[in-house]
């Protein structure tokens, strides 16, 4: 059985957005890992693991 990607979900102090990225694709990101996609504002940690259920408010960064 498998979880799937596991996510780490952040907000934006600057503009309220919430996002997460997908933990395989650190090394991609470099330091960009953790950016708000809309400002570019370093993001709040939240929680990493498994993805939540119900991550709908969160926009999933692609690049």
């Amino acid at each position: 059985m498998t979880w799937g990607p596991c996510m780490f979900y952040y907000h934006c102090p600057n503009c309220g957005k919430k996002f997460s990225y997908e933990a395989d694709r650190m090394s991609e990101f470099g330091n960009d890992f953790g950016l708000c996609p809309d400002c570019g504002t370093m993001g709040v940690y939240e929680r990493d693991g498994a993805r939540m259920i119900d991550d709908k408010d969160y926009e999933e960064v692609d690049g």
